[in-house]
């Protein structure tokens, strides 16, 4: 086990509302990702799946750093700024960036809690679920957000998994 049971901060569920379970089960999803990148130094972290592919779990944290300011930054709150870890030269910058340096892990993990705290504070903040956001030009609800991340996240711990067990064994949770 990663962690014991009783120092395990995610919940089994038991939310009230539709508010605290969308945020909740996001909440527990972040947490999982954090709790399979621990313990890691920068060279377990950036280390390659398999060849070609280019996955790693610092990738998935630079990944879910972009994906978090997209969504809520950008889609929800309207604000026009530049993706992390993506330009046009390398649109798969939050992957390939992913070197076994001390700073560019720090500077992950940093932007990643950054944009889950604004997501966090516009989501409890947020007079209505059903608030509109655009997607292009695709109308979408926060709701929606909220559904998509939680799978976004779900589908990406499951890579995780994969690569903490190829890193050192560890399994679960």
């Amino acid at each position: 086990m990663f962690v014991a049971p009783d120092e395990d901060l995610r919940t089994d569920g038991g939310f009230a509302g539709e508010r605290a379970v969308l945020a909740g089960y996001l909440r527990d999803q972040r947490l999982t990702l954090q709790l399979k990148c621990s313990g890691l130094d920068a060279a377990a972290l950036a280390r390659r799946s398999v060849e070609p592919s280019n996955l790693s779990l610092l990738g998935l944290v630079r990944h879910m750093a972009r994906v978090e300011q997209k969504w809520f930054r950008r889609v929800m709150a309207g604000q026009d700024l530049p993706l992390h870890y993506r330009s046009g030269a390398d649109p798969d910058e939050d992957f390939n960036g992913a070197v076994p340096d001390p700073e560019v892990v720090a500077e992950a993990w940093n932007t990643w809690r950054a944009e889950v705290a604004f997501a966090e504070r516009f989501v409890a903040e947020a007079s209505d679920l059903g608030l509109t956001g655009t997607n292009g030009e695709k109308p979408v609800q926060l709701r929606e957000v909220l559904v998509h991340m939680i799978e976004e996240y779900a589908r990406h711990n499951g890579h995780a998994d994969f690569l903490r067990e190829r890193i050192d064994g560890r399994v679960g949770q």
